[in-house]
This record gives structure tokens, C-alpha cells and sequence, in this order.
């Protein structure tokens, strides 16, 4: 088939038809040898869609864009016609980046890419080194979070489509930040979803908590593992991206021989020498399997880096006391010392929450940068019963604690947006669903799981979920620029880029080694904690009122930033409440 001609999968079909909505006529395509079919090129900005069979018009499986939702036509866009600068962007490796996590239609006002372009100026200033755009793939409606995205070669138009995508990437790489999608490869959300139409994408041989997972072993799995792979390489390739996340790696169910994401791997290694700059694939996984980021060699999947949430839970916990669902093992410091060092909290023994044995130890040889940390993201934050962040019941003494142990920690640290500066605003769940019935339905379930984790005791009485369908959900989780004329948010915001800026600067901190970090504390008072990495040390002061925390060793430590002013001694430092300080290697005389 020549290269611009239209193609589209269809293994079952009798007939496929172009149809032109445009023009009002259909054009009967062409049966290939391998279950595909081919049509004639179509000018730059034509709407288009298929029709199997003789049955209704539906979008390309592999649509670049629809500017008429998900259920409408696509539209041609011709990638390569972006004008890429030539600005000597050489690529930047996500492991020990500083990342951070935004959501583009709540992210400004406008909610729009373009929009976006205009912060990531605060964002380079803030010391931030890569980007990571939640999911952008074309969904039903015009809000919402991106995971139920059923055009997975579409940029969602309300965002701007993508072209907008290109020039932010080009806007960002201008700037030396580097960019990362969030990419969902493990399920279709409920409203849109035509690929079954077209050909096996889903069986029903493996299950997921979304219905039949995606065919990646099965008869026809070949060109299903192909729509994956074409994907990943689109986004690398033809909008610049320097790393793709990958969401619930555990839901892609794959009994082949090389699992599809080893042979993704494989292929983004390849493509990073062809295109002569480093790019990264990030798993999320449930698993707490080091395998994940194991090298091919070492029989891994070969990821650079996985969400590692046990550190997460073993701080937000201990912080917030909070120890409902599946917080249960989490909240004391003897374990914020083994996610600290070992990264997860369950590897092998007992998860209470899950009723079984959890997880497997991490190797010694794999450093810290291989697993991202947080100590808010849009899952921590989102799926909280009210959206609610750790500002709205954490004194900002608590949450520069938190920010000091995820910036200094040997792990690659993730920011949300907002949360370098105490946002208080909530990131609350929203959909935007055309079907009233599908949309209540949404909303029902989630009051429902919500009631289970026993949300209303944490909250001290009946929680009344956001509806995810009403708009003042999603206006509600819109930031709030204007919160940084406030001085205790400014105040927070500076102290964030000290902390980014101190990262950078000391090689204590910079350094992925586990094995130069550990803890000190006294198990019967847990009232203070300090993490050790290498000659630096992190003291953290979790009581309200000012006490003295004791160091290893008689020498006093510099004091390379700090909440509150601390006061050096011989022995330990005096710590107002609820403070952190960062001391640098013992003084000489």
C-alpha cells in the first residue's frame, strides 16, 4: 500500500467503507492480504470515519484528532508539518528528574495547552525538570481526568488538540524542561469505545477491574500489540516526548513469550539511539515487583523508572495518622525507614489490606532513581473521598516536612501541581459523560466504594462526595494562581526552590545510592525522626511544640536550609515545632 494512503484494521469485515461526511458520499475500500484495509489520501484537515460491514460511521482506531468528540468523525493532521526549533534540545533522562505532575484542564483558567505554556516559565524557575502531562487521548465530553480516554492517537480537542501538544513540547524543550504523557494502554473508558467494532482488540480470556482485558496473547493479538507500540513510538517520534508514564502496568495481562511491555522496551531503546536522545518509560504498578525495572538481561521488563507508592503511604501516614484502607500496615517510623531504604514497604510479607503476601525485595544494585515519589499526585489527591490535599488538615510546618523528605530523598521526587506552594484548592474526581445514566452511574459507584473505606470516620461524620458530573466538581479543582500573592504561599513556594535548588547542589542528596541512606529515632518517641544521606542529614521535628533531636556524634552540622530557625549544639539541633532542617557534614575545626 503507498504510504498516504488511509488504513484502518479490520480482520472480521466483509466490507469496509471511507466514509467523507464532508462530501456526503462513502468510498469502498480495499481488502489487503493481512486483515487490513486501504483507502485513498486525504487532504490535511479532512473529516473522516469508517463504516464496517455497511454499519454506522465510526472514528479511526488510530485518529489523530476529533474535534467533534468521540462519537463524531475523525479529522486528518499531518504530524511532520510542525516546524520543531532548532534548539539543541538534547533529551533528558526521567531518573533523578525533578518531576512534575499537571492536569491540563485545571491547571489555568482556560484549561487549555496553550494556556499552560504561559506558567511553564514558574515552573523552570521552581527548578523543575520534567513535565508529566496526565492523560491526554480524546475522551467523552469536554471535562475530565483523562484515564477514560477511548482515542488513544487523539489529543483531546478541548485541551487544543494536537497541534497545541506540539507546541507545548516545543515551548517546554525551549525552556529545558523536559515533557512526559501519561499514557493508558491497559483499558478503553466506558463511552466511545468502538475498537471492538473493527476487530479482537479485548478477549475475555483475562480479567480487569475495567471488563476483558486487552488481547496481547490471543488469536490476532499481533496487531493489537502493534496499535501499543505504534502508539508509544508516535509520542517519542512525532510530538517530542522524553517519557511516556504508563498507567496500571498490572492490568495488562500478557501470557506471550516476551511480554508486550519487554518488547516495548526494546523498541524505545532502539528509538532513543535513532533519535539521539535518552527516553524513558515509567510504569505504575501495583505489584511492588522490582522486576519491573530490572533490566532485559536480568530477565526485567526494562522500565527506567515505576511510581513506587509505599513511600507515600509510609509519610502520609505517619504525618496525618490517617490509617484507613489500604493505609493499614503504614503510619509508624519503623516503617518510613523501610520504604526509605528499601523502597517497599511490602516486599514478600503479609499486605493486611490485601489478605496476602505482597510484593519482593529490591535489589541492592538498583538505585533510588528507578522509583518516582511523591507525597501528592492526582491518584493520592483524586481518589480521596472530597479531592482533598494534605493542606487542608496539615499545619505548613507538616507539609515542608514532607517536601523535604521527598526532595531530598535518594529516589527521582515528584511534585503535584499546586503543591509547591500549599495550594489549598482540591483535586476532586469530574466526568463530563454525554450519557445521563452512564454519568449517574459514575457518581453511585463512587459513593459506594468511598462508604466501604470508612471515609465517613476519617472525616468525623457523613462525607458527601462531589457529583463527578455537575461542573463546580471540576471548577472546584481549578488552581489558584492567585493564591502565590498570599505571603505564607509564597513563603512555601520558596522554600520548595531552595530545596529543588539544594538537590542540585549537594551530592549527598543528588546521589540514587541507597545504601548511604538510613534513619535515626527512638521507637518509643515518635515524635522525631531524622533520614541520614551520607554526611547529610534531614531532622524533622513532628511535634507541635519545640524540642531538641539528637545526631550521631558530638560535631556540629551547618545548616544548609531550614522551616524554622534551628539552633545547631554538640549532639543534636534545636527544633521549633512541627520543623525540618537540612545540616550539611559535620563543622571542623
Amino acid at each position: 500500500m503507498a504510504a498516504d494512503e488511509l488504513t484502518v484494521w479490520a480482520p472480521r469485515a466483509t466490507t469496509v467503507s471511507l466514509v467523507l461526511p464532508g462530501e456526503g458520499r462513502s468510498v469502498a475500500m480495499r481488502a489487503l492480504e493481512t486483515g487490513w484495509y486501504a483507502g485513498p489520501a486525504l487532504p490535511e484537515g479532512t473529516d473522516y470515519a469508517f463504516s464496517v460491514d455497511e454499519g454506522p460511521a465510526r472514528p479511526d482506531p488510530r485518529s489523530a484528532w476529533q474535534p467533534h468528540g468521540v462519537h463524531g468523525p475523525s479529522r486528518t493532521f499531518d504530524s511532520s508539518a510542525f516546524a520543531w526549533p532548532d534548539d539543541g534540545w538534547a533529551g533528558r533522562d526521567a531518573r533523578g528528574a525533578v518531576a512534575y505532575e499537571l492536569h491540563v484542564g485545571t491547571f489555568t483558567e482556560q484549561g487549555t495547552l496553550d494556556a499552560a505554556i504561559d506558567r511553564l516559565d514558574h515552573l523552570r524557575a521552581l527548578g523543575v525538570e520534567i513535565v508529566e502531562l496526565m492523560p491526554l487521548a480524546a475522551f467523552d465530553g469536554e471535562r475530565g481526568w483523562g484515564y477514560d480516554g477511548v482515542a488513544l492517537y487523539a489529543v483531546h480537542d478541548a485541551y487544543g488538540g494536537p497541534a497545541a501538544l506540539q507546541r507545548f513540547v516545543a515551548a517546554a524543550h525551549r525552556r529545558g524542561l523536559g515533557v512526559a504523557l501519561d499514557v493508558v494502554y491497559n483499558h478503553l473508558g466506558p463511552s466511545g469505545n468502538y475498537l471492538s467494532m473493527f476487530g479482537p482488540y479485548f478477549t475475555n480470556r483475562h480479567s480487569t477491574p475495567w471488563g476483558d482485558g486487552v488481547n496481547l496473547d490471543g488469536p490476532d493479538s499481533a496487531p493489537v500489540r502493534a496499535f501499543i507500540l505504534d502508539n508509544a513510538e508516535r509520542w517519542f517520534r512525532d510530538f517530542g516526548m522524553d517519557a511516556l508514564r504508563l498507567d496500571a502496568i498490572h492490568a495488562l495481562v500478557d501470557d506471550s513469550a516476551v511480554h508486550v511491555l519487554a518488547e516495548l522496551a526494546e523498541r524505545t531503546a532502539a528509538l532513543s539511539v535513532e533519535l539521539g536522545r535518552p527516553l524513558s518509560l515509567i510504569a505504575e504498578s501495583d505489584l511492588n515487583l522490582p522486576m519491573v525495572v530490572l533490566p532485559r538481561s536480568a530477565g526485567g521488563l526494562g522500565m527506567a523508572a515505576q511510581w513506587a507508592d509505599d513511600v507515600h503511604h509510609a509519610l502520609h501516614t505517619l504525618i496525618t495518622g490517617e490509617r484507613h484502607g489500604y493505609y493499614l500496615d503504614f503510619g509508624t517510623l519503623e516503617v518510613l525507614e523501610k520504604a526509605m531504604t528499601a523502597v517497599f514497604v511490602h516486599d514478600g510479607d503479609l499486605s493486611t489490606f490485601r489478605g496476602i503476601p505482597w510484593g519482593a525485595p529490591v535489589p541492592a544494585e538498583v538505585g533510588g532513581h528507578s522509583f518516582v515519589v511523591s507525597a501528592q499526585n492526582h491518584d493520592q489527591v483524586g481518589n480521596r473521598a472530597i479531592g482533598d490535599r494534605p493542606s487542608r488538615v496539615l499545619t505548613d510546618g507538616q507539609l515542608a516536612i514532607e517536601a523535604a523528605v521527598i526532595l531530598t530523598s535518594p529516589f527521582t521526587p515528584m511534585l503535584f501541581m499546586g503543591e509547591e506552594w500549599g495550594a489549598r484548592t482540591p483535586f476532586q474526581y469530574f466526568t463530563d459523560f454525554s450519557d445521563a445514566d452512564l454519568g449517574d452511574a459514575v457518581g453511585t459507584g463512587r459513593v459506594a466504594e468511598f462508604a466501604s473505606h470508612g471515609w465517613d470516620a476519617l472525616y468525623g461524620g457523613r462525607v458527601d462526595v462531589p457529583d463527578p458530573q455537575a461542573r463546580s466538581t471540576f471548577e472546584a479543582s481549578t488552581l489558584r494562581w492567585a493564591e502565590l500573592d498570599e505571603p505564607r504561599h509564597a513563603r512555601m513556594l520558596d522554600f520548595h526552590r531552595a530545596l529543588i535548588e539544594l538537590r542540585g547542589q549537594v551530592a549527598d542528596i543528588a546521589s540514587d545510592n541507597r545504601s548511604t541512606t538510613s534513619m535515626t529515632y527512638d521507637p518509643a518517641d515518635p515524635s522525631w525522626f531524622v533520614v541520614h544521606r551520607a554526611g547529610t542529614a534531614v531532622v524533622v521535628n513532628l511535634a507541635p511544640e519545640a524540642q531538641a533531636v539528637p545526631l550521631p556524634g558530638a560535631e556540629r552540622r551547618a545548616v544548609l536550609l531550614a522551616w524554622e530557625t534551628t539552633t545547631p549544639a554538640d549532639g543534636g539541633v534545636v527544633m521549633p515545632g512541627h520543623s525540618v532542617a537540612v545540616l550539611g557534614r559535620p563543622e571542623r575545626s
